[in-house]
This record gives structure tokens, C-alpha cells and sequence, in this order.
């Protein structure tokens, strides 16, 4: 066994070990290796493994890595900070935004998507969006207040070809609260609006916080370090 199928093995043990003690089902939970910094040829043998679900934070090296993977399956998920001028590459090519916090973002990717459906004379693919939320206020974090969620929520809801999953939080180093304020917050919106599509998702948990995050209800956690190891530093 390889080192990566090893060290994904073992996280996989671990996510059914936490759900087994915290009542939650296994299958409930997706493992999102984050692949940033990484070579195509390492995300390639991380493939191997029987890994399909990969998320990158800089634009134009997860752009350079789709060309040198096209051949494989892969399920691309974005979770990096969002420049208007970056909407449309990510509409084409991301089935997953984890990091929408503006309105004017949502229309943009929204737009790009019926544009490029024209254009290819087809019906466009929905795009999955997680609404990133400042959990802890923090001024150095992107993503939008926990009080502006709902009406987020509202005003996206009418935008085409979007699909809203839920919601995508970096807490806090050791504020596993935040974890726990966000399923609120999460279920909050829930109940708030009649049915936000396919509303199901909670991006949350690290590689040192993941546990946390599973008992408090992430349904998909973004592990980097533990599944890589750590990134050697060029």
C-alpha cells in the first residue's frame, strides 16, 4: 500500500470511528482531499486510491492541473478566495464553489454559465455553491456575516443554474464552537426558507479539526496535510 492510500485509509477508519461515537452515518461525511500545491502527478496517485473529489485554492494551478488530468474522472471543487475577473473560468470548469460570500459573485457565475450554454448550443451543467460564512468575524477571513446568510440564501435562491448545498466556515484555530454555531446557523436557514434547494451540505474540518467538525454535522470535510503530508516548502 502506498503512502497516500495509507494515510486515506487511515482517515477514512477515523471519519467511521467519530461517526460510530457520535450516532452520525458514515456515508454522511465526504472526504475532499485539497490538493493545492500539490503536482498533477501526486493528485494522479491519490486517484489511484480511489479518491474523486479534489479542491484547489489557486485559480490557474488548479486550470494547469485540469489539463494534465482530463483523462481522469476527477469531481473539482474551488474553495479559494473569489476575484470577479476569475468567475468565469470557474464556472466552466468546477463542479463545486465552496467560497461564495457577494451576491454580485453569484450573478456572475450565474451569468457565465447561461453565456457558455449558448455558446455550446447545450443545456448548463448546475453549478454546486457553499455560501462562505466569517463564522468568528474575523477581519482577516473572507466570507459573509452569519446575519446576512438568510437573505443570501433568499436572493441566490432566484439565480439560474446555481444549485446552493449549504455553507463552507474556516472557525478559528481551537474555536470548535464555531463548529457548532454553524450547524445552527445552517439548520436556521433551513427552516427559515421553504426549500433551498438541495440545502445539505456543510463544508467544515480540517486536518486538525475534523473531528470537531464531524460531531457538530460537517457532511464534508477538506483535508490536505493529513492525506499529502506536509508541503515542502520551495
Amino acid at each position: 500500500m502506498t503512502d497516500y492510500a495509507a494515510n486515506r485509509q487511515q482517515i477514512l477508519s477515523q471519519i467511521q470511528d467519530i461517526c460510530q461515537r457520535c450516532g452520525v452515518a458514515t456515508n454522511g461525511v465526504n472526504l475532499l482531499a485539497v490538493s493545492k500545491m500539490q503536482s498533477a502527478e501526486v493528485v494522479r496517485q491519490m486517484f489511484a486510491t480511489g479518491q474523486r473529489i479534489f479542491a484547489e485554492n489557486y485559480l490557474q494551478e488548479a486550470l494547469n492541473k485540469q489539463k494534465d488530468l482530463m483523462d481522469l474522472p476527477i469531481e473539482w471543487h474551488f474553495i479559494g478566495q473569489i476575484q470577479r475577473n476569475k468567475t468565469r473560468d470557474l464556472a466552466a470548469h468546477f463542479s463545486w464553489v465552496h467560497g461564495v460570500d457577494r451576491l454580485i459573485i453569484a450573478e456572475r457565475l450565474s451569468q457565465h454559465l447561461t453565456q457558455q450554454a449558448v455558446e455550446q448550443g447545450s443545456e448548463p451543467v448546475p453549478l454546486n455553491i457553499c455560501i462562505q460564512v466569517n463564522i468568528d468575524h474575523e477581519q482577516s477571513k473572507g466570507g459573509c456575516l452569519p446575519e446576512e446568510v438568510s437573505d443570501l440564501v433568499q436572493q441566490m435562491s432566484r439565480l439560474p443554474h446555481l444549485v446552493l448545498r449549504g455553507l463552507m466556515v474556516i472557525p478559528e484555530v481551537n474555536h470548535q464552537d464555531a463548529f457548532v454555531r454553524t450547524r445552527a446557523l445552517f439548520d436556521s436557514v433551513r427552516e427559515q426558507h421553504a426549500s433551498p434547494t438541495q440545502w445539505d451540505t456543510l463544508s467544515m474540518g480540517m486536518s486538525g479539526d475534523f473531528a470537531d467538525a464531524i460531531a457538530a454535522g460537517a457532511t464534508m470535510i477538506r483535508i490536505g496535510t493529513a492525506l499529502f503530508g506536509q508541503r515542502v516548502k520551495s
